[in-house]
């Protein structure tokens, strides 16, 4: 099947963190720190959240409350955590810190289905001047019976950790390695998570280098990784991937666009797949296959 993608929004500023509400896509403006919301029914789309401190990805739960990272800038007050977004328009700091030292720039996020929230914390851009911490890793914020929550170190040997995801059945976790560079490594590597909770040493499923890497990615329900990856600089250019659970690609799909971000599934029947990019865009497309998401779920295919 072609896939035929439809520009919903013009190129504009960054977009990122497709979420599907059920009835509408939110999506992250990441330079004007609000989250905006695609309202399937009608095609309007509204600012639905402002002051985000730059939030990039968006997860919602089981219950269908809304997961943030807030990325921030540098030396800017706020954000550089991950929250959730309250219906009365509060926000809860889920946590801001690991050992006392800041985090770097949270990116992305995977829930799990005990609702522990696992996320990525690279440090995009040259200015690293008010970093501190000395490492860009893979955390997990675990929840505590008071309400609070613990944050637990997952990885030890990403560099540039951006997109992630879990495995159906939570036995794996998917990383984008996405570090840039002459001798940087641009992989899709799977991490088996062991009893206790952490991981195991990981599997490279595909190695992008020395082209974009992916920078988000989702799940079918067949278990299959949907991924943005590619650019215009070099390789076969921006580009929807599909890889099966062991890296072996299924499918491609070129997108009209040249760095898309990240990717979810929507719409009543969760075929539609919805694409972000860096220069701004929401495109859609409809597909052959069904999207796995927390919230909604969906029991028929």
């Amino acid at each position: 099947m072609s896939w035929q993608f439809e520009v919903l929004l013009e190129p504009s500023s960054i977009t990122e963190g497709p979420a599907w509400d059920g009835s509408g896509l939110l999506f992250t403006s990441i330079n004007n720190s609000r989250v905006m919301r695609y309202d399937a029914d009608s095609g309007e789309i509204s600012v639905f959240r402002t002051g985000t401190y730059r939030a990039n990805g968006l997860m919602l739960d089981q219950a269908g409350r809304l997961y943030a990272c807030e990325g921030g800038t540098p030396r800017q007050e706020g954000g550089r955590r991950i929250v959730r977004y309250e219906p009365d328009g509060g926000v809860t700091v889920v946590c801001d810190n690991f050992a006392g030292k800041k985090f770097n720039s949270p990116n992305d996020l995977a829930i799990d289905h005990q609702g522990r929230i696992w996320f990525t914390d690279p440090r995009y851009g040259e200015d690293r001047s008010d970093m501190e911490l000395d490492h860009e890793s893979v955390f997990r914020a675990d929840p505590q019976a008071d309400g609070t929550w613990e944050v637990v170190r997952i990885t030890y040997d990403t560099t540039s950790p951006n997109g992630i995801l879990l495995a159906p059945d939570n036995k794996t976790l998917y990383i984008a390695q996405s570090k840039y560079g002459d001798g940087q490594k641009r992989e899709l590597r799977a991490y088996p998570i062991l009893a206790d909770g952490a991981v195991g040493e990981y599997t490279v499923l595909h190695n992008f280098a020395p082209h974009r890497g992916i920078d988000g990615m989702c799940l079918d329900t067949d278990g299959n990784i949907i991924a943005t990856a590619g650019w215009e600089v070099s390789g076969p250019g921006a580009m929807i991937y599909i890889f099966a659970p062991n890296g072996r690609v299924l499918e491609t799909h070129p997108l009209p666009c040249n760095r898309p971000t990240n990717c979810t599934f929507g719409d009543a029947d969760l075929r539609t797949l919805y694409v972000t990019s860096i220069e701004g865009h929401l495109l859609r497309t409809r597909t052959d296959r069904q999207g796995l998401l927390h919230y909604p779920v969906l029991h028929t295919t």
